[in-house]
Formats: structure tokens, sequence, C-alpha cells
């Protein structure tokens, strides 16, 4: 029997190690609660019973910080698919941080970036989801150039 002509029927993969390279996902698990970190223990917190904040969401500054990063990003920008794929990213995480630098304590921060082409098309975006009127908000802003258009969206969820 010759084992080195195999192939696994579960990998489709030939036994002596010739793989085809494979995608790097550029996912984290770091926030996901089943994630173990070894060399930082969970902290434990008693309850605070704590059920509106002390601190409301800043909108204004928020849309003042969504305004700002999209001129800055996107201003002499064309339209490419994979390039504005990537700028969504981009754009997402710089906001994410930027409004999370404003320390607004026990919210949650949801970052959505919309980028496509302008050709004199309509655009609806709707979002559904449990809601809490008096604590929880957003901030949006859109954008536009002679070639793309932009919508940034930052909500702002309490942690009750």
């Amino acid at each position: 029997m010759d084992f080195a002509k195999l192939r696994s029927s579960s990998f489709g993969t030939d036994v002596d190690n010739q793989r085809k390279p494979r995608s790097i996902s550029t996912v984290s698990f770091m926030d996901e609660p089943s994630h173990t970190d070894e060399l930082h223990p969970p902290v434990k917190l008693e309850n605070t019973y704590q059920m509106s904040p002390t601190k409301r969401f800043p909108v204004s500054t928020v849309r003042h910080i969504l305004k700002d990063v999209l001129q800055n990003y996107l201003q002499e920008e064309r339209y490419e698919p994979e390039l504005c794929r990537q700028m969504t990213k981009t754009i997402s995480e710089v906001i994410k941080a930027r409004v999370k630098d404003l320390m607004v304590p026990r919210y949650k921060i949801i970052c959505l970036i919309h980028i496509g082409q302008l050709n004199n098309q309509g655009l609806r975006i709707g979002s559904r989801c449990l809601w809490d009127p008096n604590n929880d908000t957003f901030a949006t802003q859109d954008f536009q150039n002679g070639s793309l258009y932009a919508v940034a969206t930052v909500y702002g969820v309490y942690y009750e």
C-alpha cells in the first residue's frame, strides 16, 4: 500500500502536506465573551443596579468626529470597489477608536460605514434592534464627492 498517495477524505489534501495557501481572516475574537486570556484573569464586578447613565452619549461630538473622519479619508478618493472595501474597515476602526477616547461609561459602540459609487441613484438605509429610547441613541453623517458617497452611523447602546 502506497501511503504517500493517500488523500484525506475530510480535508481533500494530500498526505505529503502539499496544501494550497489560505486567506487570513481579519476578524478578531478578542472581545468575544468566550475568549480566555491566561495573562489577564477576568475581573469580577459587583452589580451596580444603575438603570440610567451618569453621562449621556455625546451625539453632537460624535457627529463632528464622523464628519471630520469622512472628509479626511474620502475627500480626494475616487470610487474603486476594492479600495472602498478596505476604506470601510479603516474608517470604521478610526471612528470607533475616537469615540472610545471620549470615555463614555457603560455604552456599547457600534459603527457602520457604507461607501458606494455615486451614479445619481437613491439610497435608503434602515436598521432594527431592541431599543431603549431614553438611553440609547445614534449619530449619523453622510458625505459625497464627485465619485462616491459614504454614510457613517455610530450607535451608542447603554448597558444596564
